[in-house]
């Protein structure tokens, strides 16, 4: 349509793998309606999000009621990293007045969200060496330098201190969250609920209170793996170990991964060497939620669920939605599941209202953005 805005819709067709077959009580790859939702692998990640965004740009296209350009945008590699799809956005010179990825969900049942910020990663594995060989602990033990003990010198200080805070080197460039933001989550659930609801027990004192803000605004650092000896009276010479560090909006991976390396070489015991051995990089992204494109979306979803939406952020990463950002392109991110929906889990599923949902918003953020260079 020539002069009308262009949205790029996005979503991704692969899904995880099935997983133990006997935990689930049907064919997770044939779907089966039961009890008001449809059960299948990726029925929420992200196939029931997708379709009705879909769904709804085409009906409205053969009706003659789309008011903007749509580009659709589909990958199979989203739940391996998405660097296909990447390089392709990056060298894509036509661009777009606004995307919409529906591969979120609602904060609950009755209220949905728009996603403004998403953390992103910065993951390491590094083998630290301190001999040529296992050594047997009776003959060198205390005198022959223990890998997994340089290991642990070398992780100690990137800890998270008594208060949950990271030092202040991992935490350079992050920016806090808006005033809009902070009223928002006082409508979500309070993070002492969610960390009890997930099985989790709090870091430190007062980790709840500050749920929203810890895991949206604030970096965060994870020792995910170490391995090393083995289960008898050894000194192990190499320990394998895989860190990660969440990364606030605000921040740039390159040099998050930079400052996490100076940080572990600086505190290895001497005599101890450090290699990477693997490395992955995804920037965070922030959209305002006084942008024009995030205003009209908020005031669809609201006309279409009855309710004005929570303006959240997510601590995990969706590497598309930076590179999104990084073209200037502002990415509308909400969906339908809901917080208890197991994806990614047995017995996948979706429910048919959210279907249903995902349809009508659909259409009424597709009419919404006609309106998006307006301001």
């Amino acid at each position: 349509m020539p002069g009308a805005p262009t949205v790029i819709i996005y979503g991704h067709y692969d899904v995880q793998g099935a997983g133990d077959l006997s935990l689930w009580h049907s064919d997770p790859f044939v779907p089966e309606i039961r009890d008001g939702r449809i059960y299948a692998r990726g029925a929420a990640d992200d196939k029931g999000n997708f379709y009705p965004l879909l769904f709804a740009a085409c009906a409205m296209a053969r009706d003659g009621e789309l008011p903007v350009n749509v580009r659709v945008l589909v990958e199979g590699e989203e739940e391996a990293g998405g660097e296909s799809i990447a390089k392709w956005l990056a060298a894509d010179e036509r661009g777009a007045d606004a995307a919409i990825v529906y591969d979120s969900g609602m904060v609950s049942a009755d209220l949905p969200a728009v996603t403004v910020g998403l953390r992103g990663v910065v993951m390491l594995t590094v083998d630290v060496r301190t001999a040529e060989r296992d050594l047997h602990s009776g003959m060198y033990g205390g005198s022959a330098l223990n890998a997994l003990h340089a290991a642990h010198a070398m992780l100690a200080p990137l800890l998270p201190g008594p208060d949950g805070m990271l030092r202040d080197e991992l935490r350079e460039g992050i920016a806090p969250p808006s005033e809009a933001e902070l009223r928002s989550w006082e409508q979500l659930p309070p993070g002492d609920e969610v960390l009890r609801a997930a099985g989790a027990r709090p870091a430190y004192e007062g980790a709840g209170a500050e749920y929203y803000e810890k895991n949206g605004a604030d970096a965060s650092f994870e020792v995910n793996e170490v391995k090393a000896g083995e289960p008898r009276t050894v000194i192990p010479h190499r320990a394998r170990v895989t860190v990660s560090q969440r990364l606030a909006p605000g921040q740039q991976a390159a040099a998050a991964e930079a400052t996490l390396l100076a940080l572990m070489r600086e505190s290895l015991p001497a005599g101890a060497e450090l290699e990477v051995v693997g490395s992955h990089q995804a920037e965070p992204a922030l959209f305002p939620p006084d942008a024009p494109a995030i205003r009209l979306a908020a005031e669809a979803l609201q006309a279409a669920a009855g309710v004005a939406p929570a303006f959240t952020r997510v601590g995990g990463s969706i590497p598309i939605v930076a590179d999104f950002a990084a073209k200037g392109i502002p990415a509308i991110v909400t969906g339908f599941t809901l917080p208890d929906d197991p994806f990614h889990a047995p017995d996948e599923s979706f429910s048919l209202r959210g279907l249903e949902l995902g349809e009508r918003s659909a259409r009424e953020l597709l009419r919404a953005l006609a309106r998006v260079r307006e301001g």
